[in-house]
């Protein structure tokens, strides 16, 4: 009896095998990746200043009391003016060799950084024309402040994003079908600052207050992605 039902077993088992390899394979779908980008003008509405004191002298504690003392009073001036942000920047000390081969230290040189940031352009640039009667200024940088950054990344993502519909619609309808995404990537660059403006780089040479030029940057957000053409 049993192997009986064994027998029915097998030839049911091969009777099935030639229908199951009849069924018809679903075919895969046409994808197409593609990308977009767009780009929004974003206000240069922080500007960010670096001042040192640097000394040099044969007694480093005399250099570090001179430096100390400078750095001392520009941090109580800054200190004073409500929309400016200020804070110690770096700071370092290192010897001076002669040159007469033998390696001999003859002298000791320390700098000392403060670095100031505000949105109020003009009180920023008065500040620094101040300090540089005792500091000298590194540098001036122009940028947009994080909350209007995030704003404008936020209205280029929305054009980046139309900017992908549009094209994925476009290259659908050429081929003659209609589309829908099934992946979607968004990321963005940063931003380009622009160049340095002539009036920061006056106002460096003539320690005095000039205004500042904020200008805008260039900030670009991609989107990348992938769509399925249907019918």
């Amino acid at each position: 009896m049993r192997r009986a039902l064994a027998a029915l077993s097998a030839a049911a088992l091969l009777a099935a095998a030639p229908l199951h390899a009849a069924e018809p394979v679903a075919a895969q779908a046409t994808t197409i990746e593609l990308s977009a980008e767009a780009s929004r003008a974003a206000p240069n509405d922080l500007a960010t200043a670096v001042l040192f004191a640097e000394r040099n002298g044969p007694n480093p504690a005399a250099v570090a009391r001179e430096v100390n003392r400078d750095i001392a009073a520009a941090l109580e001036i800054a200190r004073t003016r409500a929309d400016i942000k200020v804070q110690s920047g770096n700071t370092s000390t290192w010897p001076v060799h002669a040159q007469d081969g033998k390696g001999r230290i003859e002298a000791w040189r320390m700098r000392s950084e403060i670095r100031l940031e505000s949105r109020n352009l003009a009180a920023m640039s008065e500040l620094v024309g101040e300090l540089q009667a005792s500091l000298a200024l590194a540098h001036i940088s122009m940028q947009p402040a994080p909350e209007t950054r995030r704003k404008v990344v936020d209205e280029a993502t929305v054009d980046a994003l139309r900017a992908f519909e549009q094209r994925a619609a476009l290259i659908a309808g050429a081929l003659g079908r209609k589309h829908r995404i099934a992946h979607l990537a968004v990321g963005d660059s940063g931003f380009q600052p622009p160049m340095p403006r002539m009036r920061a780089a006056a106002m460096v040479a003539e320690a005095a207050a000039a205004p500042l030029e904020g200008g805008e940057s260039q900030i670009s957000v991609q989107v990348g992605g992938r769509i399925e053409l249907v019918d």
